[in-house]
């Protein structure tokens, strides 16, 4: 874990041991990661987005860092505000084993170790009101606005690192029928076949990236 807050460092540190997990290290300052994570060579880390020195996008350098020399490695970024340009940067730097969310949402009953268990079998969580707020944001000529309603959920869902099973349960729908919808977002997005597994992540990212479009 790292975070310049010693209150987060501790509730976070109590969490994650009440949910059965292991703490390698908990540290304060960023410079301080490469070394901690070299020697105890974690699951995953926890990084606030923003600390000491500047207080600005600190998770999101040690982030890249960590990507370019751990791809597999769950790294989740905790913000207190939903950002979505902080999401875009972060996940155009590596999708797989990555997440964002607020620091809120991971006090939530079992919401931190269902995260972390996703990063760690290569899947991607979106806070979904990350998500939200760039589907309020649509604009006309956005390719997001091919989609409809039914479609526009199932990417919410996918944003917030469901699988097609999860995605059902949660709209009451058959996993056939998740299916379908899944494959309509991939052709009206332009994300054919050609990209196999790859196709998830290009579809959160295009609507990460809408806003900009």
């Amino acid at each position: 874990m790292v975070d310049d807050s010693l209150i987060v460092r501790e509730g976070l540190h109590r969490l994650l041991e009440d949910q059965g997990h292991e703490v390698a290290a908990a540290v304060a300052r960023p410079e301080r990661v490469p070394d901690v994570v070299g020697a105890t060579r974690p699951d995953a880390v926890i990084v606030d987005i923003r600390m000491p020195p500047t207080f600005t996008d600190e998770g999101l350098q040690i982030a890249a860092s960590l990507r370019a020399t751990n791809p597999e490695l769950g790294i989740l970024v905790l913000s207190q505000y939903a950002v979505p340009e902080y999401a875009s940067r972060l996940l155009e730097n590596g999708a797989g084993h990555t997440g964002y969310l607020l620091k809120d949402r991971v006090f939530a009953p079992l919401q931190l170790t269902q995260t972390i268990r996703r990063l760690a079998a290569g899947g991607t969580v979106v806070d979904p009101d990350v998500v939200g707020e760039l589907l309020a944001s649509r604009r006309s000529g956005d390719p997001l606005g091919q989609l409809s309603g039914r479609e526009t959920e199932v990417l919410q869902l996918m944003a917030e690192g469901l699988t097609d099973k999860g995605i059902a349960e949660r709209l009451f729908l058959s996993p056939h029928t998740v299916g379908t919808h899944v494959r309509r977002v991939f052709d009206k997005l332009g994300l054919p076949s050609r990209y196999v597994d790859n196709r998830r992540v290009l579809a959160v990212l295009t609507l990460l990236q809408s806003r900009h479009c």
